[in-house]
């Protein structure tokens, strides 16, 4: 075997295909720039690992389960000028995750409470953090079948260790007592553990309405609201804005 089918036997060992791919081409140009070897091995391990972040990023991106992909930066601040932009770009350095406190969005349909967790949600799984997106309605689905099967103590350990959660359309629809008990063995078991953000578009005082039981919506804004930032959004709705936009054109 030649010393190049050895060294690609070893790459693909070591699963380094980049390295195998690059590792001739950096040989020759680090050769003809007098570099040193460490250089060289330095910029052939660079590609490498560049490669993996971006597909460890783009999994993340995909496990995420996000329903589309949005920015801060076409988040339109000024159409929503009572948000705290200066807050909310701050938060955007993730310090929130590492403290383990939550952000909810409160406010009515299409002023963009689910354009900013999603947003939050890809700064997260860019910085290579676990991230779960979900519609409540589903997410309580997935626990209630949890329940039946009796995986639930598994279910929750499992989400109480993502990074980021995230909880879209809270309060479209009821929940039933059995559910909104599931619900709050989730909010508990990531209590100071991990962050959660959620949107609704109800107001806190009427999350009694929406798990039919005020002491449990209690329990559960007692622990959310506990480390939170609230933002509580009573702009204009970004769908009208678009709808008028077309019809004057």
């Amino acid at each position: 075997m030649s010393l190049d089918q050895s060294i690609r036997e070893y790459c693909k060992i070591l699963s380094l295909p980049v390295v195998a791919s690059c590792y001739q081409r950096e040989a020759e140009a680090s050769a003809k720039a007098k570099v040193s070897y460490q250089e060289y091995l330095y910029r052939v391990l660079q590609q490498q690992v560049v490669v993996r972040v971006d597909n460890s990023i783009n999994t993340k991106l995909k496990k995420a389960n996000f329903p589309f992909i949005k920015t801060l930066e076409q988040y339109d601040f000024s159409y929503q000028p009572k948000v705290d932009e200066r807050l909310i770009r701050e938060l955007a350095n993730l310090n929130f995750l590492s403290e383990a406190k939550n952000i909810i969005f409160i406010g009515p349909p299409g002023v963009g409470k689910t354009h900013l967790a999603v947003a939050f949600g890809v700064i997260a799984a860019k910085a290579r953090k676990r991230v779960k997106f979900s519609l409540a309605e589903d997410l309580l689905s997935e626990l209630l079948s949890a329940e039946v099967s009796r995986r639930l103590p598994q279910v929750l350990d499992t989400l109480s260790r993502i990074d980021l959660l995230i909880i879209d359309e809270l309060g479209y629809v009821s929940f039933s007592k059995e559910a909104s008990g599931l619900f709050f063995k989730l909010i508990a078991k990531r209590y100071e553990k991990t962050s959660t953000i959620i949107t609704s578009n109800k107001p806190f005082e009427q999350w009694g309405e929406i798990f039919n039981d005020d002491v449990v919506a209690a329990a559960i804004l007692d622990r959310i609201l506990h480390h939170c930032y609230p933002f509580l959004i009573q702009g204009k709705s970004y769908r009208l804005k678009e709808l008028m936009g077309i019809k004057k054109e």
